[in-house]
């Protein structure tokens, strides 16, 4: 059976929102590092859907952390339109086999 990660990274590479969005639970929740602000699926699905149909936006080289039952951390450095890059931390908690709760923690980087 394929990890989580290894199926959120091709998602990602090949840009398939729908693949992407099918690891996370219906009542899964995002909760944004910037402003600790919690999303539903369908409000941080249209996030993902619009960062994934722009060619502006690199979602970068994964790296899985660390993954089991519970848990999946995966780090990243984002490219994203206003110029702007980070490295960014996902926590996705895990239940069933899918994320049922992410939260991220991003840090500012000079491109």
């Amino acid at each position: 059976m394929m990890a989580l990660f290894e199926k959120m990274n091709a998602a990602v590479e090949n840009r398939d929102a729908d693949a992407y969005l099918a690891l996370y639970q219906d009542d899964a929740v995002f909760v944004r590092h910037q402003s600790g602000v919690t999303m539903n699926k369908t409000e941080f699905s249209e996030m993902i859907r619009k960062m994934m149909a722009s060619d502006d936006v690199d979602m970068g080289q994964r790296r899985c952390i660390y993954e089991n039952d519970d848990i999946l951390v995966v780090h990243s450095v984002n490219d994203y339109p206003d110029g702007t890059r980070e490295a960014v931390l996902m926590a996705c908690a895990k239940k069933d086999g899918k994320i049922d709760r992410v939260e991220t923690g991003a840090t500012p980087l000079r491109k």
